[in-house]
Order: structure tokens, then C-alpha cells, then sequence
């Protein structure tokens, strides 16, 4: 008994003699003694008490360092075993496990656990369930480990009540129910486990069979982050950035991202770079983003050699250094594809090295191959304008444009439709050519929206319609596009002079 006790640990400044030994003290922090529990623990174990015996095990297991002693553990697990404690079981049965020897040593180690569970210890039905999981020493049985999931939730072990939900979400082993799962998540969340807290946010942001619900995510995205879950703090400052669930605030976006990248979360290191750009946080933010950028270059990571150039090229949390910004977007280029889309921007403009034509149009078209939609449309750009050595290709330039479309690209659908429009070395077909600024018109491009109302109004592609005519041209100019206004003057006086 002396020896749990220390084990547990008494209350900070716990004073056996006072008054008060049963006042205030379940609030204060507990200071185990592993020594003292060592001590009283070896005088039972010795003289053969099964539980003190798996106590000592424990100790020597789990203990400070100094205190370790793995194979004497064992031993004492394996007398507590015999003597029937269920501690044993579990102790024995874990050890077996997590340092096996011979290959008897998994089917033994699940026996002994399997005995450990017959008793009722939450801990042996969550171990159980990650074997049963992983197909540790058996096969795979999602059924069976869902189980012991559930029955080591029930006992309050907080992991496998995160473990049991996510088998619910999933439909894994068990029938499908998001509403029991979001039950164990948020007992588990509750209980302070960071990863049922950021589950809860991601299932009220999908909404999956519930509707979304953008205040509830950011209070458990909140709970998780504060717990120190990277991805939840990101979650976070994604709704301060856009402003569901909670107030827009760009600089309450800024901390969480910073928090979440300070977790490790490469992305948010990413969003907090592009936040930076315009302005958004502290300087201190800023010069912290951009010194891990540069420990992460200097440790030869790519993805951090481009964003520390991204740095110097933009005088983000640094004094701007062009030079330095292409040396690294030099490092970056075999690797990551926005690095060569810089690289080709820099050799184009004889930003930070001496302008090549030659090597802008190569680093292009390698980002271009990898679908970068920026790199296609100023690689087709220079081939329209014959800038590059071998001069006008606008058949390539179509291509290009058609493809950076296809991913979505509304200055794409815009350029496409510019080129079959006439007046360029590609067949004309201003059918399709209006069907292009129709894509990018309905998409917001304020010079698709103006061409649009003109091909309607001249009926050039064949179909005139002056009423539709009419709402391009006054949506391009509430964008302030001035030539919108003076078609829609002279579309007025042809209507005035019908009339």
C-alpha cells in the first residue's frame, strides 16, 4: 500500500501532521517518489505478493532511468503472472510484447493479455484492440479490434475513445454511425485528447450527416490547438481568415498559423508565407517565419529553400536581396515546381541574375509540364509575342492555354478565346471563341465580360442578343472597365434609334 501511494503521489507541500491532511490537496500537483516506491514495493514483492511484484515490474519499466531494469521486470511480471495478479497479466503480457525475444513471445504475450482483459483492466482491451489493428503475431481483424476499442472506452481509457470513433466514422469493423462517434470524440476531447478535439472540428466543417456548423469547429479546433495539434491551428486561422464560425481577423489567422507551423505543419508554414506577403502579421512573425525557412534550406530541404527565397525576393522578414532570392530558387528548381516558375520569372526579368531568354523559356516549360497554371500562361504569353529563341509559336500558345483552362484558369478561358478570336497564326473559330468568354465571364474576368457583351451585341460569333448584351457590358464596367461604358453608350443610341 506504501508503495502505490508513492507511486501515486502525494499532493505539493503534503504534510502528513497538519489539520488539514484532508483539505485542499486533491487540487494540488502530485509528486511521485519512485525511489520510496521502489523501496516498499521490493520489501512486498520479496515477500511474494503477486501485486507488489507487478508494481515493481512497473517501476522498473516505466520508471525514471536510473531505475530501469528491463529483464529484472520481467521477471517480476512473470512471479506476478503465476501468482494470478492481473497486473501481472497485463504487465507480462505487454513486455512480451514490446521486447520479444523468441517467437513464442507474441501468442504468449496476447495469452497473457487476453487473461489481463478476462479481468477487466481497460488498459489490456486497448492494447488488444491495437493488436488485433495492426496484425501484431496475427492476422489483421478490424471486427475483433473495434471490440476491444469499444470495451476499453467504456472503462475511460481517452485513446481508445478516439481509436473506437474513428472505427464508427469509418465504417471500419463496425456499422457506420457518425452520431455515436461524435459522442466518443467528444468524451475523448473532453478528456484533453488534441486528435478527438481536430476530428470534432473536421466533422462540423464536412458536415457529414450533420449540418456544418463553422462556431462549433472553431471552439474544438480551438481546444485541440491549444493542446498542441499543428493541422487543428491551422483549421483555426483558416475560419479567422475567411471569417466563418467566427469575426474575420487576418492577424488572429496570422498567430494561429504561426502556432501550427511551430507544431511542424509544412502547409501552414506555406499560408502563413502568402499571408506575410500582404502584409498580414507582425515583423517578428514575419523574421521567425522566414529564420525557419532558412534552417530548413540550410538542412537541405527544398519546399524551405523556395520559401526562404519567396523571403529574399520579397523582403519578407528580411532585408530584399535579389541575388540571394535566385540562389536559393537555384537550389529549389530540380525539386519543386513554383521554384522553377520563379527561376524562369527571374531569368526573364534579369532579377537577381543576367537576363536569358534561353533559360527563362527552359524553367517554364519544366513548371509548365507540371501543370503549374502561372508557368503555362507566360510561357504561351512569350510564344504569342515571339520573344523566345525560336520565335512565335501559336499553336503551342493555344495548346497551352487550352490546358491551363482546363485546370480552371479564367484568364485562360480569356487568352484561348483572344487567340481564336482572329488576328493570330491558329485557325479562327469564333464560336468557341464566345463559349471561352462565356467560361471566363460567368467566372468574374472583367475583359471576358466586356468581350462577351461586344460579341453579342455584333452578333459575331452569329447570335445576337442585345438584352444579354447589355449585363456583360454593365458587369465589366462596375469592374471599372471604361470601354464597357462607351459600348454600352452606343448599344443605348442602335436600341433609342430603332425605337
Amino acid at each position: 500500500m506504501l508503495a502505490t501511494l508513492y507511486l501515486m503521489g502525494f499532493p505539493e507541500g503534503f504534510d502528513e501532521n497538519t489539520p488539514s491532511i484532508l483539505g485542499d490537496t486533491a487540487t494540488r500537483v502530485r509528486q511521485p517518489d519512485f525511489e520510496q516506491a521502489l523501496y516498499w514495493g521490493r520489501l512486498a514483492a520479496e515477500a511474494g505478493q503477486p501485486d507488489a511484484q507487478a508494481l515493481l515490474g512497473y517501476i522498473q519499466t516505466n520508471g525514471p532511468e536510473e531505475l530501469r531494469d528491463r529483464s529484472l521486470a520481467r521477471e517480476w511480471y512473470e512471479k506476478a503472472a503465476a501468482g494470478g495478479s492481473a497486473q501481472g497479466h497485463l504487465g507480462l503480457g505487454m513486455a512480451l510484447h514490446s521486447y520479444p525475444e523468441t517467437d513464442d513471445d507474441l501468442p504468449r504475450g496476447t495469452a497473457e493479455l487476453l487473461l489481463a482483459a478476462k479481468a477487466g483492466l481497460a488498459t489490456a482491451f486497448y492494447f488488444l484492440g491495437w493488436i488485433n489493428e495492426q496484425g501484431i503475431g496475427q492476422p489483421q481483424d478490424f471486427t475483433e479490434a473495434a471490440g476491444y476499442f469499444e470495451k476499453a472506452a467504456e472503462r475511460g481509457v481517452i485513446q481508445a475513445q478516439t481509436r473506437f470513433a474513428l472505427y464508427l466514422l469509418q465504417g471500419k469493423g463496425v456499422a457506420r454511425r457518425i452520431d455515436r462517434a461524435e459522442t466518443w470524440l467528444r468524451r475523448a476531447a473532453l478528456g484533453r485528447d488534441a486528435e478527438a478535439a481536430a476530428l470534432l472540428g473536421d466533422l462540423h466543417i464536412r458536415g457529414e450527416d450533420i449540418a456544418p456548423n463553422y462556431l462549433e469547429a472553431a471552439s474544438w479546433y480551438q481546444i485541440a490547438a491549444e493542446l498542441g495539434h499543428g493541422p487543428a491551428a491551422r483549421g483555426l486561422a483558416l475560419l479567422y481568415l475567411t471569417g466563418n464560425g467566427v469575426h474575420r481577423d487576418p492577424d488572429e489567422a496570422a498567430k494561429w498559423f504561426r502556432i501550427s507551423a511551430e507544431c511542424g505543419d509544412r502547409v501552414a508554414d506555406a499560408d502563413l508565407g502568402n499571408l506575410a506577403l500582404t502584409g498580414v502579421g507582425s515583423e517578428e512573425d514575419r523574421h521567425g517565419m522566414q529564420q525557419r525557412f532558412l534552417q530548413s534550406a540550410e538542412n537541405g530541404d527544398l519546399v524551405g529553400a523556395f520559401n526562404v527565397g519567396v523571403c529574399y525576393a520579397e523582403g519578407v522578414g528580411t532585408m530584399r536581396d535579389d541575388t540571394r532570392a535566385a540562389y536559393w530558387m537555384q537550389r529549389a528548381a530540380d525539386g519543386v515546381v513554383n521554384a522553377q516558375y520563379w527561376l524562369g520569372r527571374m531569368y526573364l526579368e534579369g532579377r537577381g541574375l543576367t537576363a536569358d531568354m534561353s533559360l527563362a523559356v527552359q524553367w517554364l516549360s519544366k513548371a509548365a509540364q507540371a501543370r503549374m497554371i502561372e508557368a503555362m500562361i507566360l510561357l504561351a504569353q512569350i510564344l504569342v509575342s515571339g520573344r523566345g529563341p525560336q520565335g512565335k509559336d501559336h499553336a503551342r500558345a493555344l495548346e497551352l492555354y487550352r490546358d491551363a483552362a482546363d485546370l480552371g484558369s479564367a484568364e485562360a478561358f480569356f487568352l484561348a478565346a483572344a487567340m481564336l478570336g482572329g488576328g493570330h497564326e491558329v485557325a479562327p473559330d469564333r464560336r468557341e471563341a464566345q463559349r471561352c468568354f462565356r467560361v471566363a465571364a460567368e467566372r468574374g474576368h472583367a475583359l471576358a465580360q466586356l468581350m462577351l457583351g461586344r460579341y453579342l451585341k455584333k452578333g459575331l460569333a452569329g447570335e445576337v442578343n442585345p438584352v444579354e448584351a447589355r449585363i456583360w457590358l454593365e458587369r465589366a464596367q462596375a469592374q471599372g472597365i471604361t470601354e464597357a461604358g462607351e459600348e454600352l453608350s452606343r448599344l443605348e443610341r442602335r436600341i433609342g434609334t430603332r425605337g
